[in-house]
């Protein structure tokens, strides 16, 4: 598979240090080795040389400062940082000590904060990278995409299905049940597969635990663990104005990505319509924006709306300021556009959008109907929202 740039920017002044969060396989280790190909890595998913620098993290300050000055002008990457915490004062000691600075990779920093790990305390700049994007690819193959996923191995591989159930396997024993964040293993299986069916919806903790056989506290500690583990995000409802006929509580929550979705589920795509294709095309838009956040660095929030008579609008931007409703219906009538007309006439948004599968583009009132190609084409040109 050929090298793929990517829209994530990482651009460090000199001794500055940064952490590149992402899930697995999202392309992390490749993109570092593209952008910095003279840099020092230490790969800590070797479980040798994790279990070394564990027993005696010592080793780090000694080895690198045994270097040439001319390597220790680079970035030094860690990688997998999260499996050797105790690394973490030695890093430290040698950014304030030594002026030099570090990439720190990892797909979870919730094993570094539950063991009180060295944060370095601001002295790192965040980044995260996301699965693939439309911006990344020549041209998007939508069927693939909410098939196969984003994750480029998964993404170019013909055959995804094996490929997809390994990997969220992986990610529950290696991501979870290995890193000790959670003991009932049992019921937070269960848990993930009622997250497969429930997400993109309105979370009802109490019926999730019911089905689970824990309590409703345990559940939105299972979501913290996806959430600090990067395979998923929540999204709250946009309560700008407070309204009794508006919900304003109950959060979403949509997994990182499309493919490990439909994995979960054991779904499956044919064709550009129905119940499923709607709701796996959401959730391809909300990675989508959520991906173009972070990376354009503006990181506006993304909500949703709902009334209590169940007027929906699926996505809001950056406090109001842009609200999106997706539909999968290749052609939109007007009982479609009531949501957002009813935000509008509450709200009064910027931009009101519908993506959608239509081919053209048109304006009906102050709702603008773009096709989903186009809609993406203005996401990553920085026209939707600034």
């Amino acid at each position: 598979m050929k090298y793929i740039e990517r829209k994530l920017n990482i651009s460090l002044p000199n001794r500055q240090s940064a952490f590149l969060w992402g899930p697995r396989k999202t392309g992390k280790s490749t993109y570092l080795k593209k952008i910095f190909p003279q840099s020092l890595i230490y790969d800590f998913l070797k479980t040798d040389l994790a279990l070394e620098f564990t027993k005696r993290p010592s080793l780090l300050r000694e080895q690198i400062l045994a270097k040439d000055e001319a390597v220790l002008m680079h970035p030094i990457i860690l990688d997998e940082v999260q499996k050797v915490p105790e690394i973490m004062d030695e890093v430290h000691w040698l950014i304030e000590n030594k002026g030099l600075s570090f990439v720190l990779c990892g797909s979870s920093a919730r094993k570094l904060k539950r063991g009180k790990a060295n944060l370095l305390g601001g002295r790192a700049w965040r980044y995260e990278m996301f699965p693939l994007v439309s911006a990344e690819l020549e041209e998007v193959d939508l069927l693939r995409a909410l098939n196969h996923g984003m994750i480029p191995d998964h993404y170019f591989r013909d055959n995804s299905i094996r490929s997809l159930r390994g990997y969220v396997q992986d990610y529950l024993k290696e991501e979870v049940f290995n890193e000790g964040l959670t003991r009932k293993i049992p019921a937070f299986a269960r848990f993930f597969d009622a997250v497969g069916y429930s997400h993109g919806e309105m979370t009802n903790f109490s019926n999730i635990a019911r089905d689970c056989g824990v309590d409703a506290k345990t559940i939105k500690e299972y979501y913290q663990i996806l959430v600090d583990t990067l395979l998923g995000q929540m999204v709250e409802p946009f309560k700008k104005r407070q309204s009794r006929q508006v919900i304003v509580k109950t959060p979403k929550f949509y997994l990182f990505d499309v493919g490990v979705a439909g994995a979960i589920t054991k779904r499956q795509i044919s064709e550009t319509r129905g119940e499923l294709f709607g709701r796996a095309f959401e959730h391809f838009i909300f990675m989508e924006i959520t991906a173009h956040s972070s990376y354009s660095e503006l990181n506006y929030e993304v909500n949703y709306w709902r009334t209590k008579s169940r007027l929906e609008v699926d996505f809001i931007l950056g406090g109001g300021e842009v609200a999106i409703e997706v539909k999968g219906q290749s052609r939109v009538n007007s009982r479609a556009l009531r949501p957002l007309s009813a935000f509008i006439k509450e709200h009064a948004p910027k931009k009101a959008l519908v993506v959608c599968n239509e081919r053209e583009e048109r304006v009906v009132g102050k709702i603008r109907i773009l096709p989903w190609q186009r809609f993406l084409e203005k996401l990553w040109g920085d026209r939707i929202i600034r």
